[in-house]
């Protein structure tokens, strides 16, 4: 028997009889520890994770907590107080509109989604409000998994095309800056034909740029 505690991941429940299907789309595994087991899915509509890292849009201020637009089914909460160095006096300047990219601590359907911008230690470790500049945009569920697993080739093989900095949210959402406005959305549309490209389509596309 494998060493370790086995994770369940999206698109699985903990069941008495064992592990429920929760929804439809392809079992993946993956090995380590106990390992990981989860459900790949098209779905269009992102369900908050505990241990997440996302991107949020705020869109209110109530008292002491920010909402935001996570792309749920409903919004997240962020307390003034989840960000590393802020006290009572010293509180974040966060404005509606702005782009949070935190994590997930409550993520349950009895309660309301609730991120913090601060890892264990209370440090910030990239997490906090987004720059102003860059741009936004969303793709699917699956092409961010792909983004986000270690050694990804497609972020290899754009990050020898231009220099950029860019924030993956597992609820779908990408920000992105290069250093020019042209050059940005070079990368975003790239990202975008992503969903449908094959690897040698995208490398032939990457290598046409980079002849440019």
């Amino acid at each position: 028997a494998p060493q370790g505690r086995l994770l369940c991941g999206p698109g699985l429940r903990r069941s008495r009889a064992g592990l429920l299907v929760t929804k439809c789309g392809l079992l993946r595994h993956r090995p380590g520890g106990g390992g990981a087991y989860w459900v790949d899915s098209q779905q269009k509509r992102y369900v908050p994770v505990k241990g997440d890292h996302v991107i949020g849009i705020v869109t209110a201020k109530a008292g002491d907590v920010f909402r935001l637009d996570v792309g749920g089914s409903e919004p997240a909460s962020l307390s003034y107080l989840a960000f590393e160095g802020a006290t009572k006096r010293n509180r974040p300047n966060v404005q509606v509109g702005d782009l949070i990219y935190g994590q997930f601590v409550v993520a349950n359907k009895d309660m309301e989604p609730e991120m913090v911008c601060i890892d264990s230690s209370g440090k910030s470790s990239g997490m906090g409000i987004i720059g102003q500049d860059g741009f936004l945009f969303k793709v699917s569920l699956g092409l961010i998994r792909k983004l986000l697993a270690p050694k990804c080739e497609i972020i290899q093989e754009l990050s020898q095309l231009y220099p950029f900095e860019m924030v993956l949210g597992m609820n779908g959402r990408i920000w992105v800056k290069a250093k020019t406005v042209q050059q940005t959305l070079i990368i975003v549309n790239i990202l975008e034909a992503c969903e449908y490209m094959t690897a040698e389509q995208r490398k032939q596309a990457l290598a046409k740029l980079s002849g440019n």
